[in-house]
């Protein structure tokens, strides 16, 4: 049986959002008068009740979506397209250079359209934004700040709280992406002065297909689609019962666990990075400072390792890690954040969640440094055979040809 270290791409359902899936699988329409439908909205504004008491906001704030992508695209283009409407100039956006696709895209397809204009803030090399760089980036025009709670490679956390504090005395709405960081972090909209937020089921235990935005009250945004008004009339839709009910149970479990969660997850990630990290080149990235790192990840720095070939040692000892970020159309890609923080070698992104046991942690570490001693030796080997020179150099097969190349 494998061993699932790729909780940051999606982590399995927990069984409360299981039950609150199958309760409503054949629900009624719950935009429908009749008793029916009216059971079924019951259950949506339920769902909506436990969202904001798991992020300190208002009930009526919970707009639900397919997923943190689409509430990432409509708070962006939302806000931004709503903006212009009120101001005469081009509004200004301004986000991160380690921002997720969801935020990045949008930002630049808005100002590709000549819709905004954008800057897009640098990270430092352990991933975090410094607060005082994105405020140096605010202009009078300026309609949105959007910075990431949390990074999805690096797990890297940013100030939101002091950010949001400035941002809110000179009138400017905060959106963050808050999907890695729900887990683990007791979020607070209302503390933090976040105007605009996204959320992912998936990443918290519940399944797929559905999220969440928080759109503060008097927030001005405009629909990414129009049609039945539901939702607030920002997102139109069919509500999908048994998606929102399960979403909504996953949060309430997700936040009556978090603390018990981030400490059991901070140990078993720090004893696996450092049986790691004593490896001759393993390098563990992110914040040194485990206050400003999630708990649920381990993201390794590979010096001289192939991509292609650790990817296929990982498929091998049956362990699910990412090598790269899963957020490209049905393939790892390699690493934007990586790129943006200057940081070499090839990344590793172990990360952990609700259903990681100890033993899980304990036999993945015995695999990985057994895969990792392996990779490292054949650089290390197929570099030695270089320095040979070319008459006595050993023929290169296919565990050597392409590492330290």
């Amino acid at each position: 049986m494998g061993i699932h270290l790729d909780h940051a791409a999606t982590t399995p359902p927990r069984p409360e959002a299981r039950e609150a899936l199958l309760g409503w699988l054949d629900a009624a329409n719950a935009s429908s008068t009749h008793l029916a439908g009216q059971r079924a909205r019951t259950a949506v504004e339920a769902a909506r009740e436990q969202v904001a008491a798991a992020l300190h906001c208002s009930p009526h704030e919970v707009v639900f979506t397919s997923g943190g992508t689409e509430a990432d695209n409509l708070a962006v283009k939302g806000i931004v397209w709503a903006a212009a409407e009120r101001q005469r100039s081009v509004p200004h956006l301004v986000t991160t250079a380690v921002e997720h696709p969801a935020v990045l895209e949008p930002g630049r397809w808005l100002a590709d359209r000549g819709d905004a204009t954008l800057s897009v803030v640098p990270p430092r090399t352990d991933g975090r934004v410094d607060v005082e760089q994105v405020l140096s980036a605010v202009t009078s025009d300026t309609a949105l700040v959007s910075v990431m709670a949390a990074n999805n490679e690096l797990g890297a956390i940013n100030d939101l709280p002091t950010l949001g504090a400035e941002l809110t005395e000179r009138g400017i709405p905060l959106h963050t992406d808050a999907v890695q960081a729900i887990a683990t972090l007791d979020v607070d909209v209302d503390a933090w002065g976040i105007d605009a937020l996204a959320g992912s089921a998936h990443k918290i235990g519940g399944p797929q297909g559905v999220g969440f935005a928080v759109l503060r009250r008097g927030l001005p945004v405009e629909p990414l689609s129009h049609g039945g008004g539901q939702d607030r009339g920002v997102r139109s839709g069919t509500f999908a019962v048994g998606l929102d009910a399960a979403c909504g149970a996953a949060m309430t479990a997700a936040a009556a666990d978090r603390t018990d969660l981030r400490q059991r997850l901070t140990a078993a990630a720090d004893r696996l990075a450092a049986r790691l990290t004593a490896l001759d080149g393993v390098t563990r990235n992110g914040p040194s400072d485990p206050a400003w790192r999630l708990a649920s990840h381990v993201h390794l720095r590979l010096d001289g390792v192939d991509p292609t070939a650790l990817a296929l040692a990982l498929d091998r000892v049956e362990i699910s890690a990412s090598s790269g970020s899963a957020c490209g159309a049905g393939a790892a890609t390699g690493s934007p954040v990586m790129a943006a923080t200057g940081l070499p070698g090839t990344p590793l992104r172990l990360s952990l969640g609700w259903s990681t046991t100890d033993d899980e942690v304990t036999r993945a570490g015995d695999l990985l440094e057994e895969v990792l001693t392996d990779l490292l030796s054949a650089r290390t080997a197929s570099a030695a055979s270089w320095l040979v020179g070319p008459e006595t150099a050993p023929t290169p097969d296919a565990t050597t040809s392409t590492e330290g190349r």
